[in-house]
């Protein structure tokens, strides 16, 4: 074993080199759609949620009558 462990180059790892877009704040081209990607998910389990829930109250309430106008 050595006996400096203060030595830590190359541990970690490569930093992944930023173009100049980058630099400057803007995301890549795939930020952008992992973005879309969880924000459609985030929908769709709002939906499934939405229906759950409603099928849910359908079925506690069986026995109720329609509502008439």
């Amino acid at each position: 074993m050595a006996k400096s462990r203060n030595n830590l180059l190359g541990v970690g790892g490569q930093r992944k080199k930023l173009s100049r877009a980058e630099q400057q704040g803007a995301g890549t081209a795939r930020d952008s759609d992992r973005k879309v990607a969880e924000d459609k998910k985030q929908e769709l389990v709002r939906k499934m949620r939405e229906r759950a829930e409603a099928q849910a109250a359908t079925a506690a309430e069986p026995d109720a009558p329609p509502a008439q106008s």
